[in-house]
């Protein structure tokens, strides 16, 4: 893999954010359109402009006004979906050693700091500034890591946080979720309205929103799949240079490995956060696996063997 310097996975990592920022409009208002244009039974350009022009700032003020709250409270609902709560000094005083030695080391203000009451092994960090950075930690992955290997760990999630990985990956958390919604509404609102009214087109008017609401998906899996697994690789070369101990991450990611699965974490886009993001057994040959943000475990490993 071509080695990235840390600066420029910055700035490419913000630049991604923003152009999420900037084409999420242009697509939602894209979709808007095509399912008002397609579900007019007459096809009237000037009917449906007219339309258009009444509904679109209610939908721009309404997506705006989501992707706001969600970004405000983005760290509440992080937490509750995943069931963690503050990890207090007191309670660990060596998570709280490791985490600040590494952040004095980088020049970083130390972030929060959470937990998860499970035995499972799992960490993430998620966050949009500051004020909002926060590291996760599994009680599994606390009581069963090594210092040297928890360290790495810990390591894993600042270099995200320093890469920016963090933010990048909340605003496409926050777009997968408006978008899946939206859809959600339009097939509802067709299928119990258009339907109604006239079956041949109310069934058309359907299979355009599936088509649009399809489209729209693959859109947000590749949002999610551009956020690039190589983010991954990146913020394990940058606990390696943090630590200068890339075979005690390699070790803990060994450890992870053989049980990553925290139960109270059912939401996809969350998991996607993780340092390793396991499925069922039932699922883990799942079309949407093909998409998936993290690169196999077991590569990771050989690419930290190496430079042990």
């Amino acid at each position: 893999m071509t080695y990235i310097g840390i600066q420029t996975q910055i700035r490419r990592n913000n630049f991604n954010s923003i152009l999420l920022m900037l084409a999420f409009p242009v697509v939602l208002i894209g979709m808007v359109y095509a399912v008002l244009y397609f579900s007019q039974r007459e096809h009237d350009v000037q009917v449906v402009n007219d339309t258009f022009a009444r509904v679109v700032p209610f939908v721009i003020i309404g997506t705006s006004v989501w992707f706001l709250i969600a970004w405000l409270i983005h760290n509440s609902l992080i937490r509750m979906a995943t069931g963690s709560r503050p990890l207090e000094r007191m309670e660990n005083k060596r998570v709280y050693n490791l985490v600040e030695n590494l952040c004095i080391s980088q020049g970083m203000k130390v972030p929060q700091i959470f937990i998860i009451d499970d035995d499972s092994l799992n960490a993430f960090a998620s966050g949009i500034n500051e004020h909002t950075f926060s590291v996760t930690l599994s009680r599994g992955i606390i009581d069963k890591l090594e210092d040297d290997e928890l360290e790495g760990v810990i390591a894993h999630e600042l270099s995200h946080i320093r890469n920016r990985d963090v933010r990048l990956m909340i605003v496409s958390i926050i777009f997968v979720g408006i978008f899946a919604f939206i859809a959600e509404m339009a097939f509802r609102g067709i299928q119990f309205g258009a339907l109604s009214r006239n079956k041949k087109n109310g069934g058309v008017a359907i299979l355009v929103v599936l088509v649009v609401s399809a489209v729209c998906y693959l859109i947000a899996l590749l949002l999610r799949f551009g956020i690039s697994r190589s983010r991954e690789y990146m913020a394990d070369a940058g606990a390696a240079e943090m630590t200068r101990k890339p075979y005690a991450l390699a070790s803990a990611l060994r450890k992870i490995e053989k049980d990553p699965l925290i139960e109270a974490v059912h939401s996809r886009d969350v998991a996607q956060l993780f340092i390793e993001n396991p499925q069922p057994e039932e699922k883990k040959f799942s079309f949407s696996n093909l998409f998936s943000t993290h690169p196999p475990i077991g590569k990771r490993i050989e690419l930290l063997d190496q430079f042990a």
